[in-house]
């Protein structure tokens, strides 16, 4: 055993020895030496996107799957820890553009370097199982499952308002909507109306929703109101607003009804208008002959379409001219145009209430609209010119000034007018969601073809199953100006599946959310060419741990969980939900610091380029340019980013002090829940850490070697290995605990105490205290194994354990041994005259005369009573002895 910890031989020599044997490939229905089955734990992160390098995010999160694989394995389960890639997607076009090489090059350098560095960190991953999103193989069965929605009405096509980027001709997410412009071009935002293809997830709303709120007692409960809030179930009336408006053909517009829907419908009586989107027929209709109203409705297919987007905007509105009947009274109502209304929502219409509603009351006061009282307050006075966060409340609130409604509550209020509404057949109460259903075609070229053929005669013609996969060509590179594929002669060209005539293909890809919906599932049937699923599907599902990001915790999940209910419907699987823990790792933060550039532009420093001021509290108050000594703008700590010049390269981290290294730091330095901030020195400690255990086993090698032969006997221990015995016993029960609830920190602490207690120990040279040391520093390998996997194996190697306790990697979890917890002796606190002056050391169980003896002859009693005899000792039992003189 060589005298210095070297981590980059060690790791090498560990990764070789795990490549060589295969060390982490799974198989399905593993058993015990005696032939019972090992329980399966498909533990799982997230998978990566391959933007071209790890970052600490990645590190952090695959770490923590790495420690949690590792310490299942060594309890006797049957351990799956997959990986892949989720490789379709924008980045990669936009980086093609940028370097004018296809996506598809750009992507798979991107995973060769990215799963090197991966390898470089000693993950437990079997490589076997790895999947590609833009692999023909994977994305041929989002294709067939796309078909066989098709062919159950599940997936559907229709025409809808879109946020449409003019430069990069593309359709853009809600979330790729900044301000009104695109994210990327920064063009102003245009709404427009495309045909595309949607997944009926509204089918399955309520279930999603009950599921959620009821079910899933391994999730967070943040993750879990994020999904229910998304899926937004809400209880109300949907009604007609009656009208006689008619288009230019004299046929009546929506069969002479303006519907609205609304949790709040106690309030009718205090309508004064409604408000409809700017794409609804009663706004294109008015439009025709208003000038002004024309110019409004185009301004407002600028912008996003997203619900927040509505909330920020500035409420405006144009009066259309047009008035539909009140459904109760008959009065007339005027209706308006509002840029805060979604087509998208509902029927695309609203009634304005505006005594009552805090946006429709600024409305209302905008524009000169009337606002009418219908809900009091016993003991309040309302106020027409401010709004009051009372007027909203459905709570104390009672109906008035609504002819027979009045004075009803809330609950009674809306079960009349509802029944009421319904006798005239003009309304009925309803659940609606929040829930739309989820559009998957983007009109981009790096993503799964939708396999549809449009023929002139036929329509849209499914693609035939034997004809899967429709295959993407690697070889184009955008530039910028739309989707390459509808220039590409070889793709776009084809005969109809119908009627055999010439037709085209559709080059609509579908959205990346698709290819993450169901990867997890691939990773349980590796290589399977027939079908989407197997049995061994049913062995490994559901997963027993999932891990990633918070922002995540809507889309991907609620879009991963309706999937898997779609192919349970279709009996691909026999689950209903696919994840049964799950865990959201925090974000990796760093300091950050800019400078404004002469043309204005904001240029950003690396850290390590910056020496900090601080203030006499030692907090940072400024910071300067090491290069020029100016100062640059310290902003605080944030997340790690390449833009912003806070990223920390775990390569270069690897290969100066090695992954162990990291891997100790990222798992000691904050709970996997929380965010984490960077330390330089922190890596430092950590690596000294690991230099600190290398030298303690090479200078106790001998000794462990010999301890490590011998029976276990620990009937003639000496006081301190027994006292060592107990501090580490008690640590690991604490690690146990720590491991089974995924607070890896704190098994990191322990870790570091039980290195401590045996460094500080003054073990004897005889038989039984070798026993003692081995036993106690085994532990600790094992225990710290699944944070450092490398140095523990080659140090359980160097000290010739692996033969007599098996390879590292499937060692015995350490047993605890209780009998070790019960202390021979027991430390008291002494006090002379009530102030603190040492401790006494007494056997467990000693009688209180015994105790008092002791303490009378301690050295620190003689000392501080000078020689006069005590007159008084308290002994309180367990924590102190007080001698009073």
């Amino acid at each position: 055993m060589q005298e210095r910890y070297n981590p980059s031989e060690v790791e090498q020599l560990a990764q070789q020895n795990w490549t060589d044997r295969d060390a982490y490939r799974a198989v399905e229905n593993a058993t015990n030496p005696d032939g019972s089955p090992k329980p399966k734990f498909y533990a799982c992160s997230m998978l990566p996107y391959p933007s071209g390098k790890l970052h600490m995010g990645h590190v952090r999160n695959y770490t923590i799957n790495d420690m949690m694989a590792r310490q299942l394995r060594m309890r006797g389960f049957n351990v799956l820890m997959p990986m892949g890639w989720d490789a379709f997607g924008m980045p990669a076009e936009n980086a093609a553009i940028k370097s004018q090489v296809p996506p598809a090059k750009w992507t798979y350098d991107n995973i060769a370097y990215m799963k090197k560095q991966m390898q470089a960190m000693g993950l437990a991953i079997d490589w076997s199982r790895e999947m590609c999103a833009c692999d023909p193989e994977y994305y041929k069965w989002n294709q067939w499952l796309f078909l066989k929605m098709l062919d159950k009405g599940i997936a559907y096509r229709k025409t809808q308002t879109v946020n449409w980027d003019p430069v990069d001709q593309t359709v853009l997410a809600n979330e790729q909507v900044i301000e009104g412009r695109g994210w990327r071009s920064g063009a102003l935002v245009e709404k427009r109306e495309i045909p595309g293809y949607y997944l009926r997830i509204t089918d399955y709303a309520e279930e999603l929703l009950e599921t959620v709120k009821t079910g899933l007692p391994g999730w967070p409960e943040r993750v879990r109101l994020m999904q229910e809030n998304w899926i937004g179930k809400s209880q109300g009336v949907r009604f007609a607003f009656p009208h006689d408006i008619r288009d230019e053909q004299g046929q009546l517009i929506q069969d002479g009804r303006l519907y609205v829907f609304t949790t709040r419908v106690d309030t009718i009586m205090g309508v004064t208008f409604c408000a409809v989107a700017p794409e609804h027929p009663l706004a294109t209709l008015a439009a025709r002959s208003n000038p002004e109203l024309a110019a409004f409705v185009e301004e407002c297919k600028k912008g996003g379409t997203t619900e927040a987007d509505m909330a920020t905007r500035e409420k405006e509105g144009l009066p259309t001219g047009l008035t539909v009947k009140h459904p109760l009274t008959g009065a007339d109502v005027p209706v308006w145009v509002g840029n805060y209304v979604l087509m998208s929502y509902g029927d695309g219409a609203v009634m304005g209430v505006p005594a009552h509603d805090e946006r429709d009351f600024a409305f209302a006061l905008k524009y000169q609209l009337p606002i009418q009282q219908v809900i009091g307050v016993e003991g309040k006075d309302y106020d027409a010119t401010q709004w009051q966060d009372w007027y909203g409340d459905k709570q104390q609130g009672q109906t008035i000034h609504s002819g027979k409604y009045d004075g009803l509550a809330h609950v009674a209020a809306v079960d009349a007018i509802a029944a009421d509404l319904n006798s005239q057949a003009l309304g009925e109460k309803q659940t609606t969601f929040r829930l739309r259903d989820w559009g998957i075609s983007r009109q981009r070229y790096w993503g799964t073809p939708i396999p549809i053929i449009h023929c002139d005669d036929c329509g849209p013609v499914p693609v035939p199953e034997k004809d899967l996969p429709v295959i993407l060509p690697e070889e184009l590179i955008p530039d910028g100006s739309g989707n390459p594929l509808n220039k590409h002669e070889a793709f776009l060209k084809c005969a109809c599946p119908s009627c055999g005539k010439p037709a085209r293909r559709e080059t609509d890809t579908m959205d990346t959310f698709v290819d993450s919906s169901w990867y997890f599932l691939r990773y349980t049937t590796p290589a399977l060419t027939d079908s989407m699923t197997d049995p061994r599907t049913d062995y490994w599902m559901p997963m027993d741990q999932y891990i990633g990001g918070i922002e995540h915790a809507v889309l991907h999940l609620l879009y991963a969980r309706f999937w898997t209910k779609v192919m349970r419907d279709m009996g691909l699987v026999k689950i209903d939900e696919p994840f049964t823990r799950l865990l959201c790792q925090g974000m990796v933060l760093n300091h950050s610091y800019t400078r404004r550039t002469p043309q204005g532009g904001i240029e950003y420093f690396w850290p390590e380029n910056v020496e900090n001021v601080y203030d006499e509290k030692g907090a940072i108050v400024g910071a300067r340019l090491k290069s020029d000594g100016l100062p640059v703008q310290y902003n605080g700590i944030g997340t790690m980013s390449k833009s912003k010049n806070n990223g920390v390269d775990p390569q270069s981290l690897i290969d100066t002090m090695g992954a162990d290294t990291a891997r100790l730091f990222i798992m000691f330095a904050s709970p996997p829940e929380q965010t984490l901030e960077w330390s330089d020195s922190g890596v430092d400690g950590a690596n000294r850490f690991l230099r600190r255990l290398w030298s303690f086993c090479y200078n106790h090698a001998d000794a462990l070697r010999a301890g490590n032969a011998q029976t276990a006997d620990w009937s003639d221990l000496d006081a301190a290995a027994k006292r060592t015995r107990l501090e580490i016993h008690s640590l690991l029960k604490q690690a146990n605990y720590d491991y089974e609830r995924i607070q890896y920190n704190t098994v990191v602490s322990a870790c570091m105490k039980m290195l401590n207690t045996l460094e500080q120990t003054q073990w004897e040279d005889t038989p039984a205290a070798q026993r003692a040391l081995a036993e106690t520093t085994s532990i600790l390998l094992r225990v710290l194994y699944p944070v450092v996997p490398h140095i523990t194996w080659k140090l359980w190697r160097e000290l010739g354990w692996a033969e007599g306790l098996g390879d590292m990697l499937d060692a015995q979890w350490p047993e605890l041994d209780e009998q070790a917890l019960i202390a021979d002796e027991v430390e008291l606190m002494l006090q002379v005259n009530g102030k603190l002056r040492g401790s006494l050391v007494v056997p467990q169980g000693a009688e209180k005369t015994a105790i008092e003896q002791a303490a009378a002859e301690h050295a620190a009693v003689l000392k501080y009573l000078e020689g006069r005899p005590a007159k008084r000792i308290i002994v309180v039992p367990g924590k102190l002895v007080n001698v009073v003189g």
